[in-house]
C-alpha cells in the first residue's frame, strides 16, 4: 500500500508542478508579446487622423450637377433623388 500512496503523491506533484510551469510560460508569452506591441507601437510614426476627402473643383461639381439637372429634366430622376444628389455633390 505504501508504494501506491508514494507513486500517487508523485504524480499529484508532477501535475501540480507542470501545471504551474504552464502557467508561468504563458504569463510571460503575455508579458513579451505586450512589450513588442509597444515597441513597435512606439517605432511606427503616429498616423494623423484620416483627413477629410478633398472637396471637388468647381468645374467638376459644375459638371455633375449639370448632369444631374440633365436626368432629371429627362425624368430619370424624380425631385426626391434629384434633391438628394445635388446635396452629396454640394457637400450638404
Amino acid at each position: 500500500m505504501g508504494l501506491v500512496r508514494m507513486a500517487a503523491r508523485t504524480a499529484v506533484v508532477a501535475g501540480t508542478a507542470t501545471a504551474v510551469s504552464s502557467r508561468v510560460a504563458y504569463r510571460q508569452a503575455d508579458k513579451h508579446a505586450e512589450k513588442v506591441a509597444e515597441q513597435q507601437a512606439a517605432a511606427q510614426p503616429v498616423a494623423a487622423a484620416p483627413a477629410a476627402p478633398a472637396a471637388p473643383s468647381v468645374d467638376d461639381q459644375t459638371a455633375q450637377l449639370t448632369n444631374l439637372a440633365n436626368l432629371h429634366a429627362q425624368g430619370i430622376l424624380s425631385d426626391e433623388e434629384f434633391a438628394a444628389a445635388k446635396a452629396k455633390v454640394l457637400g450638404i
